[in-house]
């Protein structure tokens, strides 16, 4: 999922693919750019992606909760800079306190207002055979061992 084939979505598609706004994704994108510039301003090597195609991989990542290697493979980097990538925009964004949920003194005071998403998260169990004495004790033949006792 690079940026120039997400970029021509119609804003809803966008949204349902990324998990954030367009207006969102913009903001990320500039405290990246900001952050990108700050540290590369005395030189250094560029990144293989842009801006954009980062803060993709990174919402995917925080959105699908694909593995590193899968996120890697889509992008054509090694599992370790994608590591690298990923958490360097996490760091980035919760140091720049833009995206940062409100305290928990402002969500005391008695003016504030919230919408309340109720969801069910009840557990189920997951139905597995039951292992017998017999299943756990079993024990495979070597093939050889029937080709050696024939001859």
């Amino acid at each position: 999922m690079l940026y120039h084939k997400v970029n021509f979505l119609k804003a809803e598609r966008f949204r349902r693919l990324t998990g954030v706004r367009r207006g969102t994704f913009r903001k990320i994108v500039a405290i990246l750019t900001a952050a990108q510039e700050a540290r590369h301003w005395h030189g250094g090597r560029k990144s293989k992606l842009c801006i954009e195609d980062i803060t993709l991989m990174a919402l995917m990542y925080l959105r699908e909760n694909r593995t590193y290697f899968h996120i890697a493979q889509t992008y054509g980097l090694s599992d370790s800079a994608c590591w690298t990538t990923i958490r360097w925009v996490e760091d980035t964004l919760i140091k720049s306190r833009v995206f940062r949920l409100p305290g928990k003194k402002a969500l005391l005071t008695d003016g504030a207002e919230f919408e309340v998403v109720m969801i069910d998260a009840a557990e189920t169990p997951i139905e597995r055979p039951k292992k017998t004495a017999p299943a756990l004790f079993r024990k495979e033949k070597a093939p050889h061992a029937e080709v050696a006792g024939r001859c």
